[in-house]
């Protein structure tokens, strides 16, 4: 039996074919493909909803494709943008070597010329005399060693063999008394909460390289640093509070012992466990700040505005649309993550690849002017005007074509395409909170990047084991991710603020990522 072939109808070519149907044929067969009609239809739509739902599903397990528009509707009729594919559109590839000024952490070695110095004569012409170039020829060489390494000082021992007295060598000057410095510390900061690598995992690699390090002695270690640095971290949760512009989002945790409690008899706590992640738009820079435990995005951040100064104005909240990112009993302006509303298009663009080709075009001619605000560093009040000079009338233009699909039929409310349609409609003012405040941003996406520290150790460690673990796993995660973002590095950070904890105490608004080095030379530690 051949396979029937698929007709996609619209609600305009099912009414026109009902309408024919009901003139040519009789009451009774006119109902019965009229109920044909509507199961068909009915069915239709169930599997393209369906469809979309495997394919987020995919997207879960498998990770994220890319969502740029060539992709999205890749296989249409047309590429998008009305742009004749070419094969020269590819960006040109580099040569993939990196420059020695790159490699900002590794040693360096000065080199001089074993025959010549400044002022000699020149051995080519012998008339003049050379003198040293500003740059010098460069050479890179990688070395492995293990991430914590050790040294083992073996002091000598003398004995006389008549009284029997023993005598030692002294330790050499500058090592110090405790077996693990400052560095060993951040390090082991860095591989766990940094780049998500488990203690059992790092306890394994340096057994292998013959340094040993339980996993044990790691917790113990940054246990007793986050103790001593954790004034850092209420500065920097102080500073987030005056920020201008923040976001939230949460992803699910998991902390062994709340679980524990979640499984007790008679328990009446919240289930659900929690990492937040919080990024606030300061003058300085941005802080990235996440809490672990039972509460929603919104509850840590009604907590952390409570840190606000009163007479500041009220903050940007970009949020995606739940209600539980947004904090109770605070004055906020809301603005809602635009990506969310155009992730809805590409999740069902398979299926309606022209509605959705018009949107997803729309709202790259709105990101294309945002980049341009950032290229040439408007102002916040410029870049406002900016965005509403050229993204104002296709924002409204696109509205007026959201509501029309709904208002005329051409769309089933309950498709994958009605969903997003409505959503869009539901959420407009605060998607389009860029088109009226200043500093507003387009979408959550620098919160969602912030939160993959949180999720890569989830991957690899899979859980902490006390609320107390999580609370120095935040903290780390904290420091780590604002130095990222402030282009610092979070290795010479941790170390510094190790090494002067007692002028951290005292000051530690001098202490934060992007004034800490000025602090150097003048600490009394």
């Amino acid at each position: 039996m051949t396979p029937p072939k698929r007709i996609d109808l619209d609600l305009e070519q099912a009414e026109a074919l009902l309408k024919r149907a009901k003139e040519a044929l009789s009451a009774e067969d006119y109902n019965t493909i009229k109920a044909m009609v509507e199961t068909i239809y009915l069915l239709s739509q169930s599997v393209d909803q369906k469809a979309a739902s495997i394919r987020r599903l995919l997207k879960m397990l498998f990770g994220e494709r890319s969502e740029k528009i060539e992709k999205v509707l890749q296989g249409t009729e047309r590429p998008a943008s009305g742009k004749k594919p070419s094969e020269n559109q590819d960006k040109l590839k580099g040569h993939g070597r990196k420059s020695a000024d790159e490699y900002t952490g590794a040693d360096k070695v000065d080199v001089p010329h074993p025959d010549l110095k400044p002022g000699d004569r020149c051995p080519g012409c012998l008339k003049g005399k050379v003198y040293a170039l500003k740059t010098p020829e460069t050479a890179v060489r990688i070395t492995g060693k293990s991430p914590l390494d050790a040294t083992v000082y073996r002091m000598q021992r003398l004995r006389c063999n008549l009284c029997g007295e023993i005598f030692k060598a002294k330790p050499p000057a500058g090592i110090g008394d405790e077996k693990y410095d400052a560095a060993s510390a951040a390090m082991i900061a860095l591989l766990k909460y940094g780049s998500g690598m488990p203690f059992n995992r790092i306890q394994q690699l340096q057994a292998s390289l013959g340094v040993p390090l339980a996993a044990s002695t790691q917790w113990q270690i940054v246990e007793q640093v986050a103790d001593r640095i954790f004034p850092a971290y209420l500065e920097h949760n102080y500073q987030a509070a005056q920020g201008d512009v923040v976001h939230d989002d949460d992803t699910t945790m998991k902390i062994l012992e709340l679980m524990k409690e979640n499984n007790e008899q008679g328990s009446s706590e919240r289930k659900g466990i929690f990492t937040t992640g919080i990024v606030s738009t300061t003058k300085n820079g941005p802080i990235a700040l996440f809490y672990t435990g039972r509460k929603h995005a919104g509850e840590n951040m009604a907590d952390l505005l409570r840190r606000r100064q009163k007479h500041l104005e009220s903050p940007v909240l970009m949020c995606d649309a739940l209600s539980r990112n947004i904090p109770e009993n605070f004055k906020i302006i809301l603005a809602n993550c635009l990506a969310h509303g155009r992730r809805r298009f590409v999740d069902v663009a398979v299926n309606f690849p022209d509605e959705c080709r018009y949107v997803l075009e729309t709202l790259a001619k709105v990101y294309q002017t945002d980049q341009i605000a950032k290229e040439r560093k408007l102002t916040p009040g410029q870049r406002l005007s900016f965005h509403q000079q050229r993204s104002s009338k296709l924002m409204k233009e696109m509205k007026q074509w959201l509501e029309d699909q709904l208002d005329h039929n051409k769309v089933e409310p309950n498709s994958g395409l009605g969903q997003a349609i409505s959503y869009m409609l539901n959420h407009w003012k605060p998607l389009t909170a860029f088109l009226r405040v200043r500093n507003a941003p387009l979408d959550n996406n620098i919160c969602e990047r912030a939160l993959k520290k949180a999720i890569l150790h989830r991957k690899n460690a899979m859980f902490y084991k006390t609320q107390h673990g999580a609370e120095v796993g935040d903290l780390f995660m904290s420091l780590i991710h604002t130095c990222n973002l402030a282009k610092v590095n979070p290795f010479d950070y941790l170390i510094a603020l190790q090494e002067h904890s007692s002028d951290l105490v005292k000051h530690p608004e001098k202490w934060m990522p992007w004034n800490y080095t000025s602090q150097l030379s003048s600490s009394p530690d």
